[in-house]
């Protein structure tokens, strides 16, 4: 019996372990120390290898409990109307000036902040522009309920209609994004210097010229996000990932809830 004990404890303290450090090998060989983990657990109880397996593919399952409880509930307007918005608190957001700096000293201007509120789900964006590239970035929090949490991104609207983002979106998205965004997802853990450089180094590799990038004032960007946010939103109804209510609002098919567990099986092979 302790010689169970001592194996459990030590895959467990080997996830630990491995799942502290940052880089992506090391992410993934803690969840699957996880997974063993749980298997060895019950495999040690019932003797069962059935049994194991089964605890193992649990955790695979288990954002069905949030999916089809706080998920399946919430609400969505069709329309999003950012608003002039307050910086949240230094509780809420601790490092949102530091970063605020961190873009500034890139050469980008600080344009405005705002967002839009809706129920018990919040967002806040504050916006900066560069000129000389014709560059908008954007910091981005999002809040709901307990859960919080803030990314970056930078993008470049090309005339033609194509938007040349990249960001460090923590999660997989939980919408599908429009035909006309082309994105280079970056690690959360990247600086806004490096996010900025990938972003240069997309465009040459895909050879957009300074020519071919719309430029933009602070008006023209506020309203270039709310009709983003709105064809977003129309794109999702027409993929049956979200479907009409009969208030008017929007809510998650099962067509999208199946869709936000694929997302997470995603997020699990990417850890």
């Amino acid at each position: 019996m302790l010689f169970k004990l001592f194996i459990l404890l030590g895959v467990g303290v080997l996830a630990v372990a491995l799942r502290s450090f940052q880089s992506s090998f090391s992410q993934k060989s803690g969840a699957a120390a996880i997974l063993v983990v749980s298997y060895l657990f019950v495999y040690f109880i019932s003797d069962s290898h059935i049994l194991g397996a089964a605890a193992a593919a649990a955790w695979f399952f288990l954002p069905w409990v949030e999916i089809l409880t706080r998920i399946r509930a919430l609400r969505l307007p069709k329309e999003k109307q950012l608003r002039p918005k307050s910086p949240p608190s230094s509780d809420t957001f601790p490092t949102l000036n530091e970063i605020t700096r961190e873009i500034e000293n890139e050469g980008f201007a600080h344009i405005n902040d705002a967002g839009w509120d809706w129920e018990d789900y919040r967002q806040f964006f504050r916006l900066f522009y560069k000129a000389e590239d014709r560059a908008q970035a954007t910091i981005c929090l999002n809040e709901q309920h307990d859960l919080a949490f803030y990314y970056l991104r930078i993008s470049s609207r090309a005339r033609s209609g194509i938007i040349w983002t990249t960001w460090n979106y923590p999660l997989s998205y939980g919408l599908k994004l429009t035909p006309q965004f082309r994105i280079n997802r970056q690690r959360p853990d990247q600086t806004f210097w490096q996010l900025y450089q990938s972003h240069r180094a997309f465009l040459r590799k895909n050879n957009v010229q300074i020519d071919a990038i719309e430029p933009l004032d602070e008006e023209k960007i506020e309203k270039e996000m709310e009709r983003d946010l709105r064809e977003q939103i129309a794109h999702n109804i027409h993929k049956g990932v979200l479907k009409p209510t009969p208030e008017g609002d929007v809510k998650y098919s099962w067509r999208g809830m199946i869709y936000l567990w694929c997302q997470f099986l995603l997020d699990l092979v990417r850890l």
